[in-house]
């Protein structure tokens, strides 16, 4: 019978990733700003943000980049990284290139796909951060009802 070996491992890393309090979506918008670049305007791009049980931030990943209406998120990906990092909860983020700051029926869709799936895993998807490269303007779906 042969072994099976893992092709990824469970480790501490100590990085100099910053530990910030994220309160509400304020913070979480101007935290996940960083992560973005001057493409903001032209490819939606989705990301998520790790956090500790004391809502700390852990960690970020970038899970797509598409194109200028749209990208796929794979929940797997997304659980993944939650797993690897231990994360005690998410925040979703992506971007509108074209600055329209309404939630689509498929961001809600994704959003409520995520959060079922991350529940079984006892991690919480706590918003989903809607940015436009205008302004800083933004959304939370939380903070609207819509997660």
């Amino acid at each position: 019978m042969r072994q099976c070996t893992p092709r990824f491992e469970l480790k501490s890393t100590q990085t100099k990733f910053p530990a910030k309090f994220i309160k509400d979506g304020k913070d979480a918008n101007l935290f996940i700003r960083k992560f973005y670049s001057d493409d903001i305007e032209i490819f939606e791009s989705f990301f998520i943000l790790l956090l500790n049980a004391a809502n700390k931030t852990i960690g970020y990943a970038k899970i797509s980049q598409g194109g200028v209406s749209g990208t796929v998120v794979d929940v797997k990906i997304i659980a993944k990284y939650a797993i690897d990092s231990l994360a005690s909860s998410i925040i979703l983020a992506h971007n509108h290139p074209s600055g329209n700051l309404i939630a689509s029926k498929q961001d809600k869709e994704i959003s409520i796909k995520i959060k079922e799936a991350l529940k079984l895993l006892e991690v919480k998807v706590l918003d989903h951060i809607i940015l436009s490269p205008y302004k800083k303007e933004f959304i939370s779906m939380a903070s609207q009802g819509l997660i």
